[in-house]
């Protein structure tokens, strides 16, 4: 058998979808008859009884094969009965009932039998009684020999699932056409409706079984149907029923062939002639087929052959009743997670979608034959909880939510888990006992041991020292027993719920496990034969209680039955089954020895007349081995022992004792009468071979006897009493276990003795291992300091402390010193070469909690109960002490192996403390504090303080701290600033006890519920960890090995595990890096970052990220990956770092820049939380850290140090290192190097990267000649934050511009007229500006179909497009002109990593440099055109140009940060005065750069977060970060400073103001003096500052996200805009001004619509919006009393339209769940709720006036609704007297699938305002068309063809046009009915809105969050 035991999954509650090869563990007890809190338990079950084929072929009815009727084979409980239904007539039972429990029916009658049903569908015809509650239990059995429990009920609120059981929630549907209570269908959760339906439930088992639990179906052991339902029948079969479809129509659509059968007439429910089936009872199948959701549900099937009686091979729409409707209201209310704002899921995780096969398709397989594929599907933030669009009709019911992973059931070599899998193999285990020492037998082979290790048991080969496991007890295991050939083997399990459990042992199967109704069992004995079984132990009132069971049939499949039992109020110790007879046994105990025997049923005993030895205590027996021919079988002697020394031998056969003898001590060795003097041996077990005799006693003597007990013949010593002997069956060994834990043999030939296991007495506390002696050390609570061998696991050393206990153990990394400390608070060191104690410290008086050394061994520290921290000095051998702190160490933190941890460099300790709340970083060679963490704080939606438990350093790389809390979370904080890069929950369902990283820093360890844990700490797939069980008692403690071979945990016993992922360094996959790195070319080779094939490069930029580059050495990709830049940038910096962001951060290849002086690597970095003080160490460094003060009060804390405040001067020491030449010998020609393609994004939102879209450039523009042009952009709402650098303003000539999207806005700021440069097709990057104003140049990423990037050079005069340049090949991510505006510079991006300098007269390309490293910001020098500057990953790089002739040489020297920043990023820069550099940091520190000696000489701490934006003029600093702060500097110091040197310390730079903005700052413009300037942030904003009044005002708003709707008012005056991000702005089209903003926290704003025809003039109360949200409410907003008048409640989902009617007093909205609902805006009422769209979601409602009488209905107002699934209804209305009727039905065709596209254009209607009577359609069908409909002719018209799919439609009122957007970023003007057209560029993405004005004149369109206003010139 495999050793471990591998639980795959989710997390604790989800679902697992692992392909464990194991089998799973016994969770709480026996299969269906309850455990901990009544939970069945999956434990081992026999192999189904074989059943011929016939039997289940084609289909088995259960009812009739079972006759239930008679019960005989069922059982019956409370109130059940048989009826008679005259609607189905026949035969209905009813089960009812208050308590299901007590209510039922079940097959089979007991729970030891099995069904063995093997069919593949289960149906279960029925109906839940009304307003009841109903349960059903399927008890499965799974090819691992494992019994799982599938149920089902309307109790269930939501989904649940453990190894062993799996709950689902059933919603009742009501009747078609049922109405009910309306606030009653708004929760279905619970019991039936009054009109609940019969039901028809096929569940597919083999499917529920492999998606849930990674199992493999083996057949259905037993249904238990409880109150309250009627059952009609049951049935299994391998076919797919459908009920819908008659006999005859299955022939003649061949269905057959394609496993689809009709319902057979016994099972059939009765139509009447001329109805349908599904129009008269439910069809639910589970898992559903063919549904598109991202979620498990329950479908409701299609109903089969349409009209005519074809039976379709498509699956065909469901009419959609109201009982359906009902469901689909409840998706949010059943399963869906709670919101969770401000934070996304890390480890997010759900259980999948499925996609089986249909069943008629030619790819059908069976279910055991598919693998899972795991693929991931892009989801937006807004699709999190929300279903995709319903086309099929189904009924949707989410299991569990927890990401966007979808698993698709085809042949696939792609894996989406962690890898390998199992990832742990047990390997050894160094431990014995648990429940009782008393336990080890030897095989029949005499080659192994059997003993049990608490809740495992193990067989040891005693030659090898091999060991194999049997795993499946959850308690400790009590009792072994085996069989006479050692074939069968029984385990008893201790606990309140005991259970046995059979077990095949050649194979190591589990055959069966069965409970045992004793308390607690603490004997077991098998007959010779294996079929009788007897146990003995306690029944829950203490009264002793004897077993006996059959298991003559447990090899053949069968179950165990009880024969007999019996209770006695007599002790029993020992209880044997006589090897002669299955029916006698022998027991023995205190005062007592009793025969037993089963005759008849009954168990019955009789006493042996003991005489005047009746009062001792007996603990063991043993038969007489041998036999004479001539005796009878029964003629043996028994021989019993005791603590007195006695042993007796008992004639079996007369019932009487025969000889009393007592054993002595050594001095008065042999066979002694019992009147002799002095104390006997006290024997605890005796064995007997045929030729001698074994005894073990209390004096720790294992002794041999002859059979006449004359003379001992052999003894061995042990240090404990020996508590169990056995002879091997060859008579050659004697086993013997001691009661300390240990466990060996007596070889009597060679009379030796070999100790097989040592093990501690008590649970083991903590370990170390080193790896250079391979040894491993062990604190336990039995007092034992053990060291033992790793590769043999043998014990070494063993160090008793008699009056104090060892808490914590380590040993030193590179000598042979063992520390220890003691519960006394005493920490001793020991010599393992001299075998002595070494020096004992006395710091600490309580208990050692803590105890580490530093990696490179030159310091260790130790902490204790009171919080006290002590380090010391480990350079000599004895250790001596340096410093020690009070009160730092959290005390209620508790104690573990984890308290105090060190970062692999040696440089930081890190623990939890002073309080349980805070995780506090210190200097570990100083212990001065550098960092705290409040985690208490950083879970703001928490209602409860969270602590941190476990502390743990990522490799040095990464720079990551992990803190495990008590809310069962794992927090990864950068070690330096304390931020929040990602959170993994939940991690175990009770705290995290333990955690370790792997070196290579690819995989986490984690302990807690007993169990361990083993992640990816990457997390890159859909299942991120791996389960494993073992342990019995919780896990103190795991860690890997050094060598990463192996895994060790701690608790009950020391589990070494083989660890089979090979570690980064001996992986094959991985290349090893190169020794050398060059930052330019002439400095080394550096590798190409795609060059580790080994590592998954991962893009996790938010939920849209779809593709990821696998390892070169997996299966191949499916498709091709997208690249990098086409995800969204995570721009949305908060105290929470967005995990989209963190893998980009903390997954960049291991770089090795060993040749470059004073490189760091980069560590993930940024925003810092504002739960974080932070504290700089001063020490003996080049750089002093300058703390500037603030203005009118100072900012320094009271702890800060005093000598914080001064400067320090850095020498100009290194002013000519580092200095490359790069010649260029022609202009133009670039220096071709190598590299490095890197492609993750730098820990620097300075960094653009652009947003992502799925958007394409069209292939063909039918641009309108010059001056033709109908329609004029005028007007453009909204700032991309998302740009970098993309605001300029020059104060002298008031040149502003900006960029939305890929326009360019020049703005008048006086008037506030805008131009707009259009040109760019992609999302533009950046902006420069030349020095004299006249030349702007702007930059964009490449279109489709280029190589390169496009930059564009404009004539700020007229506006005119002078050059277009390409060159970069991504994105551009800086740009700058020089002095004389003589040279442009051109920085790429990360991915690009080139510079790239142009000619400004020509703009040719002069020179083009590839760097090694992602550079973010470039500068030239104000005083000089021939020196610029560039900022990268942890330099500054300054530049001189050099021309002689048309030769251009560029010199760089690059200057790495002073150390004293650690490894930072330079994130952005600006020059000074007087040769002044100022760069900023991603960690918020502003460095002084000398531009003469090329040195920084000072630093200081400006910000939290990073610095993105530095402005300098004359000796004034604005500096701009990532917390949304401005702040402005005078900085007239610095330069004193620089030429005073170290004298001038009286002097610290000034903070005189600070500003918060709206968002992180991403550009900025000031005039020289720096009083007023324009700064943009990534909220879309644009604000003036004016630092002399200390004022902002917002000069340019947007939306930062999606917008949803626009429209304008009905004087056009203003326009309104909603989006994503739950606001609704009104803007003046005046001015282009935000006139006022509604916002709703928390939710999307989905749809809005202004309020028709004013009454009076604007101004007036009249003026309203009404918007639709995603929460499913609809909200009233006064336009002129700025704020909201109503909110109603009609949806239970998102809206998705919503329209007034033409005279304003009626509000229609449309719902994601496709029901339309007619609202008064009055009262708030629901007027109407219209269901014929219902399943589909609502994308149009529009309404219209008509003639009263026109069409033939009453009303004046005609209306139209349309739905995604291509359907629209016209309706007429007379609101006033009530009435709404359906006028007309539209559906329009459109081919079977989607080609080409990634999902489906829009369904989109309009009424026609020039033709009366007419809508017109677009949408996905059999052609690209616009199709006009006219309502009097009913059909299309007319046609316009179009070139793509349309994604939005308006008709303007007045002219006959129509404007069309389409996803090809084109929005193209049709004049009708001529179909000329005309197409607009200037939209960047999808131009997915646009609305005309009701005067026709204007236009507004949307793509994204940029909103264009486009006027008409012509008609």
């Amino acid at each position: 058998m495999r050793a471990t035991l591998r639980l795959g999954g989710h997390g604790d509650n989800g679902v697992s979808t692992g392909q464990g090869t194991l089998g799973r563990g016994c969770v709480n007890g026996v299969p269906g008859t309850g455990g901990n809190r009544g939970r069945p338990c999956g434990g081992t079950v026999p192999p189904p009884i074989p059943v011929p084929a016939a039997w289940q072929r084609p289909y088995l009815n259960i009812f009739k094969h079972f006759r239930v009727e008679e019960w005989k084979r069922s059982a019956r409980e409370g109130d059940v009965a048989a009826l008679t239904d005259a609607r189905l007539k026949g035969t209905v039972y009813r089960i009812r009932g208050s308590i299901p429990a007590s209510n039922y029916l079940q097959l089979p009658r007991t729970g030891t039998q099995s069904l063995g049903l093997a069919g593949r569908y289960l149906y279960l015809l029925f109906r839940p009684m009304p307003r009841k509650h109903f349960v059903v239990h399927l008890d499965v059995a799974t090819q691992e020999n494992q019994v799982v429990r599938i149920s089902f009920s309307t109790l269930f609120k939501e989904f649940k699932s453990t190894a062993t059981w799996l709950q689902f929630p059933f919603l009742c549907g009501a009747a078609e056409g049922s109405l009910g209570d309306g606030a009653a269908r708004r929760d279905l959760m619970g019991a039936a409706p009054a009109d609940v339906r019969w039901t028809c439930l096929v569940l597919d088992l083999p499917s529920i079984l492999s998606l849930y639990l990674s199992r493999r179906y083996s057949h259905l052991k037993s249904v238990k149907l409880c109150s309250n339902l009627l059952v009609k029948n049951l049935c299994t079969s391998d076919l797919v029923f459908d009920p819908g479809v008659t006999f005859s129509e299955a022939r003649r659509a061949d269905l057959a062939c394609r496993g689809v059968a009709p319902m057979p007439r016994e099972m059939a429910f009765p139509v009447p002639r001329g109805q349908k089936w599904h129009d008269l009872y439910d069809y639910i199948r589970f898992p559903s087929e063919g549904s598109k959701l991202s979620y498990d549900s329950i479908q409701k099937i299609c109903p089969g052959p349409a009209a005519g009686g074809q039976v379709s091979k498509d699956p065909q729409p469901v009419t959609l009743t109201k009982a359906v409707r009902d469901r689909l209201s409840l998706i949010h209310q059943i399963t869906s997670p709670k919101a969770m704002p401000r934070r996304r899921p890390v480890i997010t995780r759900s259980i999948p979608e499925v996609h089986l096969t249909a069943p008629g398709s030619p790819a059908a397989v069976p279910s055991g034959d598919q693998e899972l594929e795991k693929t991931q599907r892009p989801h937006s933030a807004g699709d999190i909880g929300q279903s995709a669009a319903v086309g099929d009709g189904g009924i949707h019911v989410y299991a569990h939510q927890r990401s966007e992973r979808t698993i698709r059931a085809t042949h696939t070599g792609s894996e989406e888990r962690l890898l390998p899998d199992p990832i742990l193999k047990l390997r050894m285990i160094i431990g014995f006992g648990g429940c009782s020492t008393k336990w080890a037998l030897w095989t029949r082979n005499n080659a192994a041991v059997v003993y049990p290790c608490h809740a495992v048991i193990v067989t040891l080969q005693i030659q090898t020292g091999e060991q194999r496991f049997f795993i499946g007890h959850t308690d400790k295991v009590s009792a072994l027993a085996f069989n006479g050939n050692s074939t069968l083997l029984a385990s008893a399990q201790a606990g309140p719920l005991s259970v046995v459990r059979l077990w095949d042992f050649p194979t190591g199967t589990c055959l069966s496990v069965f409970k045992t109704h004793v308390c607690s069992l603490l004997s077991l004995s098998f007959s010779y034969s294996g079929a009788v079984l007897c146990g003995v132990g306690k029944d829950g009132h203490g009264k002793t209680l004897v077993v006996v069971w059959n298991a003559a049939q447990v090899t053949r499949g069968g179950e165990v039955a009880v024969l007999a039992k019996a209770h006695t109020d007599v002790d029993i110790q020992a209880l044997k089954i006589a090897f002669f007879d299955d029916t006698r046994m022998v027991s023995c105990g205190r005062d007592n020895i009793r025969l037993w025997r089963v005759r008849s049923g009954a168990l019955r005993s009789c006493p042996i007349n003991l005489g005047e030895y009746h009062s001792l205590e007996f603990t063991d027996l043993a038969f007489e081995e041998g036999h004479a021919a001539e005796r009878e079988p029964e003629d043996r002697m028994l021989f019993v022992c005791s603590k007195s020394g006695h042993v007796l031998e008992v004639d079996y056969k007369n019932v009487c004792v025969r000889t009393v003898r007592r054993l002595l001590p050594a001095e008065s060795r042999g066979c002694q009468r019992q009147d002799k003097a002095g104390p006997g041996i006290a024997i605890n077990s005796i064995s007997f071979s045929s030729t001698f005799c074994a005894t073990g006693s209390e004096d720790g003597y294992l002794r041999l006897w002859p059979l006449d007990f004359s003379a001992v013949v052999l003894e061995a010593e042990h240090e404990a009493p020996v508590s169990s002997v056995c002879i091997s069956p060859d008579s050659r060994k004697v086993l013997c276990t001691t009661a300390a834990g240990n466990v060996g043999y007596l070889d009597i030939q060679s009379q030796g003795y070999n100790t097989l296991m040592r093990s501690h007495e008590d649970s083991v506390l903590a370990f170390s291992v080193e790896g250079i002696w391979k040894q491993m050390a062990t604190v336990s609570q039995d007092n034992t300091i053990r060291v033992w061998d790793l590769a043999s696991m043998q014990q070494l050393y063993d160090f008793t402390a008699a009056d104090e206990m060892p808490c914590a153990v380590a040993f030193h990394p590179t000598q042979r010193v063992l520390a220890c400390g003691f519960d006394s608070g005493m920490v001793r060191t020991f010599s393992l070469a001299a075998s002595n104690l070494l020096v004992e410290h006395k710091q600490h008086r309580t208990v050692i909690t803590g105890l580490t050394f530093s990696p490179d061994g030159n310091f260790m520290f130790s902490c204790c109960l009171q919080g006290t921290l002590a380090l010391y000095s480990c350079m000599a051998q004895k250790s001596h002490v340096l410093r020690v702190l009070g009160n730092v160490v959290a005390r209620d933190a508790g104690s573990g192996p984890d308290a105090l941890v060190v970062s692999g460099d040696s440089r930081l300790l890190a623990f939890v403390g002073p309080s349980k709340y805070v995780v506090t970083v210190m200097e570990a060679c100083s212990l001065d504090e550098l960092l705290r963490v409040d985690i208490s704080i950083l879970d703001l939606n928490s209602t409860a303080l969270d602590s941190a438990v476990r502390v743990c350093f990522a490799s040095a790389p990464r720079g990551e701290l992990l803190v495990s809390t008590s809310s069962n979370k794992i927090l990864v904080l950068d070690a330096k600033t304390g931020r929040l890069v990602r959170e993994v929950s939940p991690v175990h369902k009770l705290s995290c006890s333990s955690l370790a990283l792997s070196k290579d820093g690819r995989y986490l360890l984690t302990a807690g519920d007993k169990v361990i844990k083993v992640w990816d700490y990457r997390m890159r797939f859909a299942v991120n960890f791996q389960v494993y069980i073992g342990h019995s008692e919780p896990v103190r403690q795991v860690a890997f090995t050094p060598d990463q071979r192996h895994v060790i945990s701690v608790g009950d016993a020391i589990f070494l595990w083989d660890f089979l992922a090979l570690p980064a360094e001996r992986s094959p996959r991985a290349e090893a890096p190169s020794s050398e790195s060059a930052l330019l070319p002439g400095a080394g080779q550096r590798r190409s970052g795609f060059s580790c094939v080994g590592r998954s490069w991962r893009n996790d930029l938010g939920e849209g990220s779809s593709e990821k580059l696998k390892d070169a050495s997996e299966t191949p990709r499916q498709t091709v990956p997208l690249p990098l830049l086409s995800s969204p940038p995570c721009l949305d910096v908060s105290s929470v770092h967005q995990a989209g962001c963190q893998s980009i951060f903390s997954e960049s290849d291991k770089e090795e820049e060993a040749g470059l002086p004073g490189s760091s690597r980069m560590v993930a970095n940024g925003d810092k939380d504002a739960s974080v003080r932070v504290v700089e160490s001063v020490r003996s460094e080049e750089l002093l850290v300058v703390r500037p003060k603030v203005g009118r009060e100072s900012s320094r804390s009271p702890g800060e140090s005093a000598n914080a405040a001064g400067p320090e001067l850095f020498p100009g020491t290194a002013s000519h290192r580092d200095c490359f030449l790069l010649s260029v010998a022609e202009p133009r020609k670039e220096t071709k190097s190598p590299k490095s393609q890197c492609s993750v994004r730098p820990d620097s939102y300075r960094h653009f990267t652009p947003r992502f879209k799925a958007s394409v450039l069209p292939q063909n523009l039918l641009s309108p000649p010059a001056g033709s042009e109908v329609l004029k952009l005028k007007g453009v709402i909204g700032y991309n934050g998302n740009g970098r650098g993309n605001m300029v303003w020059n104060p002298d000539t008031g040149f502003f511009a900006y960029t939305c999207g890929c326009v360019i806005v020049v703005e008048d700021l006086h008037s506030g007229s805008q131009n707009h440069w259009l040109g760019h097709t992609e999302e533009i990057s950046t902006l420069a500006l030349s020095h004299d104003a006249q030349v702007l140049a702007s930059a964009s990423g490449r279109r489709s179909g280029d190589s390169h990037c496009q930059i564009r050079i404009w004539n700020v005069q007229d506006g005119v497009c002078t050059a277009s340049l390409f060159h970069h090949e991504t994105q551009v991510q800086a740009m700058a002109f020089s002095r004389d505006d003589r040279f442009l510079v051109t920085l790429g991006d990360y991915s690009d990593q080139t510079i790239a300098l142009w000619n400004t007269y020509t703009y040719k390309l002069i020179s083009s440099t590839c760097i090694s490293e992602p550079v973010h910001d470039v500068a030239f020098s104000p005083f000089s055109h021939r020196d610029l500057a560039c900022v990268g990953k942890g330099a500054m790089m300054f530049w001189l140009l050099e021309q002689q002739g048309a030769d251009v040489n560029l010199k760089v020297h690059r200057v790495p940060a002073p150390d004293v920043l650690g490894p930072v990023e330079l994130t952005s820069l600006c020059y000074g005065d007087d040769g002044l550099l100022y760069s900023g940091t991603n960690s918020g520190q502003i460095c002084v750069w000398d531009t003469e000696t090329n040195c920084c000489f000072m630093t200081w701490e400006a910000d939290e977060g990073e610095i993105g934006v530095l402005v300098c003029g004359r000796d004034r600093l604005v500096s701009g970060s990532n917390t949304k702060r401005i702040r402005l500097w005078a900085v007239a110091a610095v330069q004193e400073l620089r030429l005073k040197g170290a004298d001038a310390r009286s002097s610290s730079v000034l903070l005189e103001h600070e500003i918060t903005l709206d968002g992180t700052i991403v550009s900025a413009a000031f005039d020289d003096s720096l009083e007023m300037g324009i700064v943009g942030t990534t909220a879309g904003t644009l604000w003036y500052i004016n630092w002399t009044e200390s004022t902002s005002i917002r000069l340019i708003s947007g939306h930062k996200n999606k917008v949803t709707e626009v429209c304008f008012s009905p004087d056009e005056t203003h326009c309104a805009t909603c989006g994503e991000d739950g606001s609704v702005r009104i803007w003046s089209l005046g001015s282009m001004e935000l006139v006022v903003q509604f916002q709703v926290l928390n939710q999307s704003c989905q749809c809005l619509a202004w309020k028709p025809h004013p009454v009076v003039a604007w101004g007036a109360e009249s003026q309203h919006v009404v918007a639709g949200y995603s929460d499913g409410t609809i909200r009233i907003f006064s336009i002129s009393r700025t704020e909201m008048e109503l909110k109603m409640h009609p949806h239970a989902v998102a809206l998705t339209a919503i329209a007034y009617s033409t005279d304003g007093e009626m509000i229609l909205s449309g719902g994601k769940d496709g029901l339309v609902v007619v609202s008064s805006p009055r009262t708030g009422m629901t007027i109407h709720i219209l269901a014929e769209h219902k399943g589909s979601p609502i994308t149009v409602l529009q309404c219209t006036r008509k003639q009263y009488w026109d069409f033939g209905v009453e009303g004046g107002e005609l209306w139209l609704a349309t739905s995604s699934d291509r359907r629209v209804s016209v309706w007429a209305s007379d609101w006033l007297k009530d009435k709404c009727e359906l006028l007309d039905w539209l559906s329009f065709p459109a081919p079977a699938g989607p080609e080409g596209l990634g999902s489906l254009p829009p369904s989109l209607a309009a009424f026609c305002p020039w033709e009366p009577g007419t809508l017109v359609y677009v949408g996905f069908g059999m052609q690209k068309e616009a199709l006009f409909y006219s309502l009097r002719k009913k059909q299309v018209v007319e046609k316009i063809s179009l070139p793509y799919f349309a994604t939005s439609l308006s008709l303007s009122p007045a002219a006959h046009f129509m404007a069309v957007g389409f996803s090809e970023q084109l929005l193209r003007l049709l004049r009708c009915p001529s179909s000329e057209a005309q197409d607009y560029a200037g939209h960047d993405d999808t131009v997915h809105l646009c609305r005309f004005a009701p005067s026709g004149r204007r236009l507004l369109t949307a793509s994204h969050s940029a909103v264009l206003l486009w006027e008409l010139t012509a008609s």
